[in-house]
């Protein structure tokens, strides 16, 4: 049985929402990070990076959201939530990963934590506002990706849209959220009535309600 070490909301969320899908056998393990538990002993034991999330499968632990979504994926090949090999979206399935990862994430990562992006706490704001900026353009694009399409990769579902479903909850604050764009916005709603999505929702307290 799988255990998915996780907070709410956190970048946990991507893998939660994959393991729901898979309707498999899991446990979950809330990490508190409100008294700093992901650094402890016990959990850097798991997870020397002493980040959430961490997912034990037999044994192994595995960090890294997007390093998580993929192992679920491809340990359970009849979810078809990875293009097998050789098929033409496999690279797509890539490409998309890691835009939504590297860049959205890292973006969104400096968006809210911005001291930890300067010597000069007065710069802090002037970051945050850089960063909407930009992070509001990323999610432009794929806006226009999504024009005439019910999934990121494809005719179906895959790990992608979990992942960027997830980004677009932690985007909701921004002036300009992913509801605000119309394919994104259609996107999103289509994605918030499947079964797996609700039962996360519930669990870690997101309403669903902008979606509806």
């Amino acid at each position: 049985m799988y255990q998915l070490y996780y907070f709410p909301l956190n970048a946990s969320m991507a893998p939660h929402f994959i393991l729901e899908e898979l309707e498999v056998d899991f446990e979950l393990v809330k990490v508190d990070r409100k008294s700093n538990a992901q650094k402890s002993k016990e959990y850097l034991a798991l997870n020397p990076a002493g980040r959430i999330p961490t997912l034990v499968d037999n044994g192994q632990p595995i960090f890294e959201s997007p390093a998580i979504c993929i192992h679920l994926s491809e340990t359970n090949p009849s979810s078809n939530l990875i293009p097998e090999i050789g098929s033409p979206d496999r690279a797509l399935f890539f490409q998309w990963l890691m835009y939504l990862t590297n860049t959205i994430q890292a973006e969104l990562m400096v968006y809210f934590y911005p001291e930890k992006h300067t010597t000069d706490s007065k710069g802090a704001a002037c970051i945050i506002q850089a960063q909407e900026e930009r992070i509001t353009e990323m999610f432009g694009l794929l806006d226009k990706e999504l024009e005439g399409k019910d999934y990121l990769v494809g005719d179906s579902l895959s790990a992608c849209d979990f992942f960027l479903f997830m980004l677009a909850v932690w985007a909701d604050e921004l002036k300009r959220p992913p509801l605000s764009f119309k394919n994104l916005s259609g996107y999103l709603k289509k994605l918030a009535k499947r079964d797996s999505v609700v039962r996360v929702c519930k669990k870690e307290g997101l309403s669903l309600a902008d979606y509806e």
